[in-house]
């Protein structure tokens, strides 16, 4: 049996919520568990079709990228995830979809701006969208450059990653994460659904105002706030 069994079955669990909430067709999508006690972390090993997917297939990799525990190659996105995880400490899941909305948005290399309360309920800023990568970096170490992509693009733009838990990928797609594999899966459906809204907002109106200051604040913390008063005690 393995020492990781556990954590292999979390990572499971969490990549299968992935088609259920269609999220990802085929192959196209990983999400990853951190063990910080272990310094290790469990992601979806690369190409394996959902529908064929088992718990045993999850592979074990530490946060130097080096393999554990695992007969199948990890995904290829797993330097992305070790770099998130190196850099932000209180991460312990990270997700990657390419889910139709929000790669729309990436595509289109925009942010997803505040438009509305569901938005507001969820973060308080718009979701930012990185700039593309350069040809340098891309013919470089690629998926480590795409973590720091993202990390400098919270850094340039002075946002929180504890509180704005995903981002777009310019060009790519959606990454988000949380304090571990379900939050994480969560703000990825999340996100998908603030780009469809956002998209459809603007095909209606393409000049449609951004959510005033009072309104995002006011859901934002009945929500989340300290004297937060949505859902039951």
């Amino acid at each position: 049996m393995s020492q990781f069994e556990d954590l292999k079955q979390k990572c499971f669990d969490a990549n299968m919520q992935l088609p259920d909430l269609g999220l990802v067709v085929y192959t196209f999508g990983n999400v990853s568990v951190a063990d910080r006690d272990r310094s290790v972390f469990a992601i979806k090993p690369s190409g394996v079709p959902y529908r064929d997917l088992k718990a045993s297939d999850i592979v074990i990799v530490d946060f130097d990228n080096k393999v554990v525990e695992g007969k199948l190659r990890p995904s290829s996105d797993t330097k992305t995830h070790s770099f998130l995880y190196r850099s932000w400490k209180t991460v312990n899941g990270v997700c990657h979809t390419h889910s139709t909305y929000a790669v729309a948005w990436a595509q289109a290399q925009r942010d997803i701006p505040i438009l509305g309360t569901t938005h507001a309920d969820s973060l308080t800023q718009d979701v930012p969208c990185t700039k593309p990568m350069d040809t340098r970096l891309i013919q470089g170490d690629y998926e480590h450059n795409t973590g720091q992509q993202i990390v400098d693009c919270f850094s340039e733009r002075s946002l929180d990653f504890s509180e704005v838990e995903m981002v777009l990928v310019g060009n790519h797609g959606p990454f988000t994460w949380g304090k571990n594999a379900d939050k994480a899966v969560y703000n990825s459906r999340i996100l998908e659904e603030l780009a469809k809204m956002a998209f459809l907002t603007l095909s209606i109106n393409p000049d449609a105002p951004r959510l005033s200051d009072a309104l995002i604040k006011k859901h934002f913390e009945r929500k989340h706030g300290p004297d937060s008063y949505y859902g039951q005690e």
